[in-house]
């Protein structure tokens, strides 16, 4: 009888040891964009449709949900003298914009929006705010400034800056800017650095044909435009006329407010991944993600 008592011990341990490795694992998010080839976000899904790598590792895609937590969205606007007869169109789509993005959710959640003018200097035309009123005031705010250039690196420091203070949960960066001079004395990795440390998401909307700007500064900006949006999960668009600003803002505000929570099991390691990727598991769908910072996912 005591034989088998041991024996029993033995196979309980047995079965349970191997489990402890996946009890060990913590929980990592993504919000994530899932878009067709038309553009248009992808209803739907669930963890079979999504593949998560932590450098270059596969990762268990634990579970994938709606993404309903409130938005953090700061939009830096070009209002230097190169926006001058782009104005009326960049108003106009910036209240399609705020219209969409304040709209509210079908569960009571609301975004904040600020309005953030880029000519001479970084200038607040409207703060953060679910209030669309006091939105599309600060949209009427928008003049082009006679003989200035855009500060969009100081600008996207700045915001990082407002982002750590307020602790915001869900934070984004919409940033439509034009090809005229950049005036920011900023190194390119000085703006990306405190970038992806925020954990925003950065979109970029750049209006004009590509003058190919041959200034350190404009050097330093199509860096951050292209790195900046691409390893934040964001999405950069280039536009030749204003008139194309409505439905490529209306385009990202479809986009951010169709996206997923995607959440999978991170095995404990005192080494934080590099990279972190998602991709969607069918063709003609593309997926872009923004990792969830572990300050982020602590709040209720």
């Amino acid at each position: 009888m005591a034989f088998s008592r041991r024996a029993a011990a033995v196979l309980v341990i047995f079965f349970i040891a191997p489990a402890a490795p996946h009890a060990q694992a913590v929980q990592r998010s993504l919000y994530v964009s899932v878009l067709n080839d038309a553009g248009a976000p992808v209803p739907d899904l669930g963890p079979s449709d999504f593949i998560v790598r932590e450098d270059g590792l596969a990762r268990e895609v634990l579970r994938v949900v709606p993404a309903t937590d409130p938005m953090q969205i700061a939009v830096l606007v070009d209002n230097s003298q190169a926006a001058r007869d782009d104005i009326a169109d960049l108003r106009k789509a910036l209240h399609a914009f705020v219209t969409a993005m304040t709209a509210g959710s079908a569960a009571g959640v609301k975004n904040e929006l600020a309005i953030i003018g880029l000519a001479d200097r970084p200038t607040i035309l409207a703060d953060y705010t679910s209030d669309a009123a006091r939105l599309r005031k600060g949209i009427d705010r928008v003049f082009s400034t006679p003989q200035s250039g855009t500060l969009l690196l100081q600008g996207i420091i700045d915001v990082c800056k407002g982002f750590k203070t307020r602790e915001a949960a869900r934070p984004v960066i919409v940033a439509i800017t034009t090809e005229g001079p950049e005036l920011s004395d900023r190194y390119y990795d000085l703006v990306l650095e405190p970038l992806l440390a925020s954990g925003a998401a950065f979109h970029a909307i750049v209006l004009g044909p590509p003058r190919g700007g041959t200034s350190d500064a404009e050097r330093d900006r199509g860096i951050v435009l292209d790195r900046g949006t691409r390893e934040t999960g964001g999405r950069r668009d280039n536009v030749l006329t204003s008139m194309s600003l409505t439905p490529k803002l209306t385009e990202l505000a479809a986009e951010l407010t169709h996206q997923y929570k995607v959440t999978y099991a991170h095995p404990q390691s005192l080494i934080p991944p590099e990279h972190v990727t998602v991709a969607a598991a069918k063709a003609g769908m593309t997926a872009r993600g923004t990792l969830i910072k572990e300050r982020q996912q602590r709040k209720p």
